[in-house]
């Protein structure tokens, strides 16, 4: 799968880029830590589905999903933090 990146610039999709940003938004919340596993449990569901509706994605598009996901299984301050860690 392709992500078109802010600059515009194409690259492959990466999960364990997902799986750090991941790990870096849950460090220091008050959740419970998400274990490496668990994250990128996160990043294949991401992946899935991401794919099964295009073939080319926007880094705003991983960052909504993960989000999404993250609300969904209760991380709901780990969400908060990608998502402010992911705009800037």
């Amino acid at each position: 799968m392709k992500i078109t990146k802010k600059n515009g610039h194409q690259t492959i999709y990466d999960d364990d880029k997902v799986i750090n940003s991941i790990l870096k938004a849950n460090e220091g919340t008050s959740e419970k830590t998400l274990s490496r596993a668990v994250a990128a449990a996160i990043a294949a569901d991401v992946f899935s589905r991401l794919t099964a509706e295009n073939e080319i994605i926007t880094t705003a598009e991983i960052r909504e999903c993960v989000d999404l996901i993250l609300r969904e299984r209760g991380y709901s301050e780990t969400a908060k933090r990608y998502t402010e860690y992911k705009k800037a």
